[in-house]
């Protein structure tokens, strides 16, 4: 089985409170790799990033004070243009998320893990390292054309070290 990992691809990561050009151009892209993902009978999990209201009292909150996907809110709602109904999500309270790769561990037949989304520098690398760990006989891969980062310099030390770390970057 091939797992597809949206990591984020949520309203205030795209177009709202932390969004970037970079996230706007790749919504068409992620969103036809997880239609084919389905196609081809592999199976498409989201993670989103969840806060509360009290994000700017948090760690995190005080060296990014931004407030931004706060549950409940339309920011912190999984972008319309991505989601598929009956796909599972994973509500996640940081970057990397160790309920994604306990779930991935719980699966039969996985072949590889592909991971698309937001941030390439934050969220994706996280995501990425914690199945690397959890799964290391696993192939781990990124699509470059479907993640963006921070900045576009930024994405691209984020793929540089994955692939340092024995992820596989699609380009």
């Amino acid at each position: 089985m091939k797992i597809l990992a949206v990591i984020d691809m949520q309203n205030d990561f795209i177009d709202g409170a932390l969004g970037t050009l970079e996230a706007v151009q790749i919504v068409e892209h992620v969103r036809k790799k997880i239609d084919r993902i389905l196609l081809e009978g592999g199976t498409v999990i989201y993670t989103r990033d969840t806060h509360t209201e009290d994000y700017l009292n948090t760690q995190e909150g005080k060296k990014l004070p931004v407030v931004h996907c706060v549950k409940g809110t339309k920011g912190w709602e999984i972008s319309e243009k991505v989601y598929v109904e009956g796909c599972h999500v994973l509500n996640k309270p940081s970057f990397g998320s160790l309920e994604l790769a306990m779930w991935a561990a719980e699966q039969e037949n996985v072949e590889e893990i592909e991971l698309v989304g937001l941030c390439t520098d934050i969220c994706v690398i996280s995501n990425a390292m914690i199945l690397k760990a959890k799964l290391p006989e696993v192939p781990i891969y990124v699509d470059a054309t479907c993640c963006a980062g921070v900045t576009p310099d930024s994405h691209a030390n984020a793929l540089e070290a994955m692939k340092i770390c024995q992820v596989g970057i699609r380009e």
